[in-house]
C-alpha cells in the first residue's frame, strides 16, 4: 500500500508540482503551507516531503523526530552552520536529503565523480548553472553538490572555490574550481560540468524543462524512505547508484 504523503510548502512552485505529480501517480497526500499546523497535519501522514524554506527545516525535522516520521528534504539555501547542525537531527528518522531529485541529474552526479577521478588536475574543472529569475539562492543545491563531488575526488578544500571571477585575477591555478550562477527568464534548471585541458574539453550537461521530473523523483524517494532505517540518505541511495 502506498504511503500517505504530507507536502510541506505546498503553495510554492515545487510544492504545487509535487501535488500535481501525486495526483498523476494516484498517491494520497495532504498539504500544508506557512501558518498551518504542521505537527497536526503530520500525524495523518506516513512521510513528509518538504519544498518550503530553509528557515522551516528545523521545525519540520523536530516535528518528524517527535512523531518518528520519515522525511524527504528538497529545500536548498541552508547556511554553512545549518548544514553542520541539521544532519544530526535528520539522522534520527529515515531522511532522504537531496539538492536535486531528478534521475538524470543524479546520473550526472555519478558521471561527474567518475570524470573527476579519471581526469587529472591538468583538466580545469568549472561548473555553470542557470535558473529562472525568481530563484532566491545561488549557487543551486545541484551545483553545490557537483562542486562537493569534484572537491572530494580531487582532495581539495573549500578554499579552492571561485564564485565567478572579476578584475585581474591572474592565471588560473590547477587547484581551483570555478562555479558560476546565471539567472533569467523561466529556466527550470540547467547544469554543466566542464573539464578543460590543453587541446580538449569534456562537458557533462543536464537540462530540465519541466519541474515534474523533480516532483516525481521526490515522490519516488518518499515511497522508498518509508522502508528504511533512521539515517540520512540521498537520491544515489534511492536509485542504487552507489
Amino acid at each position: 500500500m502506498s504511503p500517505r504523503i504530507l507536502i510541506n510548502g505546498a503553495k510554492g512552485r515545487m510544492g504545487q508540482a509535487v501535488a500535481n505529480a501525486a495526483r498523476e501517480m494516484g498517491l494520497a497526500f495532504g498539504a500544508v503551507g506557512r501558518g498551518d499546523d504542521l505537527a497536526a497535519a503530520l500525524t495523518k501522514a506516513d512521510v513528509a516531503v518538504d519544498f518550503s524554506s530553509h528557515s522551516a527545516t528545523r521545525a519540520l525535522l523536530e516535528a518528524a523526530v517527535a512523531q518518528s516520521k520519515p522525511v524527504v528534504l528538497g529545500t536548498t539555501g541552508h547556511s554553512a552552520e545549518e548544514k553542520k547542525q541539521l544532519p544530526a537531527l535528520a539522522a534520527k528518522v529515515p531522511c532522504v536529503w537531496a539538492g536535486n531529485f531528478s534521475v538524470g541529474v543524479n546520473l550526472l552526479f555519478a558521471l561527474t565523480r567518475r570524470a573527476s577521478a579519471v581526469l587529472g588536475d591538468d583538466y580545469d574543472a568549472e561548473i555553470v548553472e542557470m535558473h529562472h529569475r525568481f530563484k532566491k539562492d545561488a549557487p543551486s543545491g545541484t551545483a553545490a553538490r557537483l562542486l562537493e563531488i569534484i572537491l572530494e575526488e580531487r582532495k581539495l578544500t573549500a578554499a579552492a572555490l571561485r564564485h565567478g571571477r572579476e578584475g585581474i585575477t591572474g592565471e588560473r591555478t590547477s587547484t581551483e574550481v570555478g562555479i558560476h550562477a546565471l539567472r533569467g527568464g523561466d529556466v527550470v534548471g540547467d547544469h554543466t560540468v566542464m573539464f578543460a585541458a590543453l587541446g580538449e574539453r569534456l562537458e557533462l550537461t543536464h537540462k530540465a524543462s519541466d519541474r515534474g521530473i523533480f516532483a516525481r523523483g521526490a515522490l519516488r524517494a518518499a515511497q522508498w524512505v518509508v522502508k528504511q532505517k533512521p539515517g540520512v540518505y540521498d537520491m544515489q541511495d534511492v536509485l542504487g547508484l552507489k
